[in-house]
């Protein structure tokens, strides 16, 4: 396993380099955050343990560009900063877990395992297909730069098949995912709720992103639509 530690401060470095060798880990080290993104596009990472505070880019800045070239391996930032706000920033720009100095190095590891046994797997910050885009952090949604409201429901079945542009969602796949237990309703009024998505997110702008599949549900194309040449 490699791992890529990102750290300014000297003696941190070199105490996260030595703790991560002694656990039999191969490991490269960065002390600035253009470093870091220069070495992820030449080598291959299990994961990296991102210092927030760093010259440069910043560790949320470094994150949030991984994220945007598709680079899906695990982050684990640690900071000095306690506060609510940044740590929700950090989690919200993709990093996938998060510790505040002074830390355990017994917990910095198991927290790691942890993270590798997940694998590198794709979890964009902001949900896109083509120039449709929501983001689940401010729960805004766009069409090219316009911003369109939409209701509750509306906005989880939407995010629900942005998760996977171009699957095919059955209505009880839709049901389960966008309503409790208890109020699981008919198909008809999913059918009432996908009208109403198209009309604020299709219909405005001549295109056809939503996709009824007949006989089993609904899919969202994965450029976002195409110019609509009739009714969908």
């Amino acid at each position: 396993m490699r791992i890529l530690v990102v750290e300014d401060e000297p003696k941190m470095r070199g105490l996260l380099r030595r703790a991560l060798t002694e656990e039999g880990y191969a490991v490269d080290t960065a002390d600035d955050g253009p470093r870091a993104l220069a070495l992820t596009d030449i080598a291959a990472y299990d994961a990296v343990v991102l210092d927030v505070m760093l010259p440069g880019l910043d560790g949320f800045e470094v994150c949030a560009a991984l994220r945007r070239r598709a680079v899906w391996l695990p982050v684990l930032m640690l900071t000095a900063r306690d506060a609510v706000a940044d740590r929700v920033r950090g989690l919200d720009g993709g990093a996938d877990d998060y510790l505040t100095k002074p830390f355990s190095l017994d917990e910095l590891m198991a927290r790691l395992r942890a993270l590798i046994r997940r694998g590198p797997v794709e979890r964009p910050a902001v949900l896109t297909a083509g120039d449709l885009s929501l983001d689940p952090s401010t729960r805004t949604v766009r069409r090219g730069d316009e911003e369109i409201c939409l209701t509750g429901k509306e906005y989880a079945l939407l995010e629900a098949l942005l998760h996977r542009p171009g699957t095919v969602w059955t209505r009880a796949m839709l049901v389960e995912h966008c309503w409790d237990l208890g109020a699981g309703p008919g198909s008809n009024v999913v059918d009432a709720h996908i009208k109403a998505l198209r009309d604020k997110i299709d219909r405005p702008y001549g295109i056809r992103a939503v996709e009824t599949v007949r006989g089993t549900g609904y899919r969202i194309r994965r450029d976002g639509g195409r110019t609509a040449t009739g009714t969908p």
